[in-house]
């Protein structure tokens, strides 16, 4: 038992208390987040936003900056994403889920290739561009930069994209040295599956009235 507690958690070892207690605690928020996006709850980004604060700060304190943009971006998009989702689009009805536009698919190819690019150019400016690590933290920020923003307009593909990303960060973060985050990433990975096929559900049945 001693062993494996060791092998997920040596790393702490390092840390400082305050930060390992604000990694869970942004790892509930994130949680919380997730599930009231499956949820289909508007309440997903007021937790989302609490959630990105803390690891904004801590993913700056350990030079993670990569990680930090995606949190900083997320913020961002949570303020964008609240007034979407809360927007009538008349007297009775608010924004609802739905599928991409063709359009939409273009400004997120054009969204996807300016992250990838926004994020080399940073690592190379402060010179952070030295292993395996910053190529796919590269891609996966730009995973979930098209997925957060796809999640803010309500439409159903940002599921794919979350399910595409939190695969990826399960290792990543684990490599890393934070295993609370990982375990994050790997509840997400479940949540995200059924998140897809619940908004799936009600975009057919809408279908189906029509």
């Amino acid at each position: 038992m001693s062993l494996i507690f060791e092998f997920f958690f040596k790393q702490y070892a390092q840390y400082q208390t305050v930060d390992i207690i604000l990694e869970i605690i942004a790892v509930f928020f994130g949680f919380a987040s997730v599930w009231f996006s499956k949820k289909n709850n508007v309440l997903v980004f007021p937790t989302g936003m609490v959630s990105t604060l803390i690891f904004v700060y801590l993913l700056l304190k350990w030079e993670l900056l990569g990680d930090m943009m995606i949190n900083a971006y997320y913020f961002i998009m949570s303020v964008y994403g609240w007034y979407v989702w809360t927007r009538r689009v008349d007297k009775t009805h608010l924004t609802p889920i739905s599928r991409t536009t063709s359009n939409e698919k273009k400004v997120g190819a054009l969204l996807f290739m300016a992250t990838l690019l926004f994020v080399y150019l940073v690592y190379i400016t402060f010179n952070k561009w030295t292993s395996w690590v910053a190529y796919v933290d590269t891609i996966t920020t730009a995973i979930f930069f098209v997925g957060m923003w796809l999640m803010a307009r309500r439409k159903i593909e940002n599921w794919i994209f979350w399910i595409v990303g939190d695969l990826i960060s399960i290792p990543l973060y684990y490599h890393k040295g934070l295993t609370f985050t990982s375990l994050q990433y790997f509840g997400f990975t479940l949540i995200a599956i059924f998140g897809y096929l619940t908004w799936r559900e009600i975009v057919n049945k809408k279908l189906q009235k029509v």
